[in-house]
């Protein structure tokens, strides 16, 4: 009887919490005349089960009355719980809001409240007012420890905020005893999202003379900075320096992986550099390190791009035969590129290879082909995928107006073959060749010219 009752409670809750048809003040009047007696886990419940369908700021106002009514009787725990949700939604006014309700409250800030609140504020580029609450952790009751340093310092790294990270942690080095590894990669990856390669190797210095382990996430992060700085600056310089990174590594015992190979892989694409890109892709077989479905997939692409067509299709089937069962998206990026090169008959062919291999999730393929084919015009080719797609079964996004010619407007590409006219016979040869040289003089007309000037200027020196 009393879990019927509550469920009653929290559905008519629910119920007031998500409309949004009644006046202003019509929420608190409704929730004042229910009955039902109020409690801190029912308000956290309702919060939780509405913060995907009704509106933040109903959902706050709902909060907001429920905490004068409840009093002390709401816990700072139910009161962090739900800032996390007005977080997680990314409400930032109802966070403020309720940040400075707690303040005033005398509640306390849990840390992982804060966590997710910084997280969330250097995301908008508030990342001045995340500092700001770390600098006056105190007056929300929350200590300024080594989870709510390595909490600002991952937030601002994560948006590549590496200098401010490094200042905090200036401040309060003596507050990070046990999460020096965490700390000193997130600064690592911020001076990586930077491609500050300088930066970043100082980093691995630093980390080196404090005998923090160089791992295998610390060498990719600094490659990916390097590569991607290479790639702008130095191109010549991408591939052997990228190599003596992987050799650097060896000498500390971590192993170069698949991911190592596809940060090299993924820029030498982008510069089109097909050569080496195979050539990569060969050295990583005979090396022991086995490609994944991603470093296929990197080099088929160029090949793609590149019109190199028979030579990708040769990349997927090594791929298939070393028993590698890629994702759906393996194939639905490489459909999209052929369609994109207009190649839509080697993206049919890859969509057979896809369907040999049974790996289903064939929906967004035939979404692609099928709206690509009647965009260029072989509507006929584009029924009949249609027709197949609904004999397995599948479920299509694309509307089935795609297919009506008096719909859909058929891509017309914008350069146009030159087509040479005929050479007008009635017209010599001599008067062609004269047409194209009329702008230069006639050298007869030059000395006579001359001449006239030189009998003028004896006449005018006699006289």
């Amino acid at each position: 009887m009393g879990t019927t009752c509550s469920t009653n409670c929290i559905r008519d809750h629910d119920h007031y919490a998500k409309k949004n048809q009644c006046p202003q003040d019509d929420l608190e009047s409704s929730l004042s005349e229910h009955r039902v007696p109020l409690t801190a886990p029912l308000v956290v419940q309702v919060v939780k089960r509405c913060k995907e369908e009704a509106p933040t700021r109903r959902l706050l106002r709902y909060f907001t009355w429920s905490c004068k009514n409840l009093g002390s009787e709401l816990e700072d725990r139910e009161f962090n719980c739900a800032i996390r949700v007005f977080a997680e939604k990314k409400d930032h006014r109802a966070v403020d809001i309720l940040l400075s309700d707690l303040r005033k409250d005398g509640r306390v800030l849990e840390a992982e409240t804060f966590s997710v609140v910084a997280e969330v504020l250097v995301k908008v580029g508030r990342e001045d007012d995340a500092l700001g609450i770390f600098k006056n952790l105190d007056l929300f009751k929350c200590p300024q420890d080594k989870t709510t340093v390595a909490s600002i310092v991952n937030a601002l790294c994560a948006k590549g905020h590496a200098k401010r990270a490094e200042g905090v942690l200036l401040h309060h080095k003596d507050k990070i005893s046990g999460v020096e590894s965490c700390v000193y990669k997130s600064i690592l990856y911020g001076w990586s999202m930077q491609e500050n390669v300088k930066e970043a190797r100082r980093i691995l210095q630093e980390m080196k003379s404090k005998n923090i382990t160089l791992d295998l996430y610390c060498f990719n992060t600094f490659l990916k900075c390097l590569c991607e700085c290479n790639l702008k600056n130095n191109p010549s310089g991408l591939v052997p320096e990228a190599l003596n990174v992987m050799m650097e590594m060896r000498t500390y015992k971590v192993i170069p992986n698949s991911v190592s190979y596809n940060v090299l892989l993924s820029c030498l694409g982008r510069a089109r550099r097909v050569k080496e890109s195979l050539k990569l892709l060969d050295s990583m077989r005979r090396s022991g390190c086995a490609p994944d479905w991603t470093s296929y997939y990197l080099v088929a692409r160029v090949l793609y791009l590149t019109g190199r067509f028979g030579k990708g299709n040769q990349i997927v089937d090594m791929m298939m035969e070393a028993g590698l069962v890629p994702p759906a998206k393996f194939y639905y990026h490489l459909i999209g590129v052929l369609c994109g090169v207009e190649r839509v008959n080697h993206a049919l062919e890859l969509l057979d290879r896809m369907k040999k291999s049974l790996i289903g999730n064939y929906g967004p393929m035939y979404d692609v082909l099928i709206s690509k084919l009647c965009r260029s015009g072989d509507f006929e080719k584009g029924k009949e995928l249609w027709d197949e797609a609904k004999e397995m079964g599948i479920f299509l996004e694309c509307s089935r107006d795609v297919l009506d010619s008096s719909i859909t407007k058929v891509f017309q590409p914008k350069w146009k073959e030159k087509v040479r006219e005929p050479a007008d016979q009635t017209k010599p040869d001599t008067q062609v060749l004269n047409s194209k040289l009329s702008g230069h003089r006639n050298p007869q007309k030059r000395r006579s010219k001359r001449k006239q000037k030189g009998r003028s200027k004896k006449k005018a020196a006699s006289t």
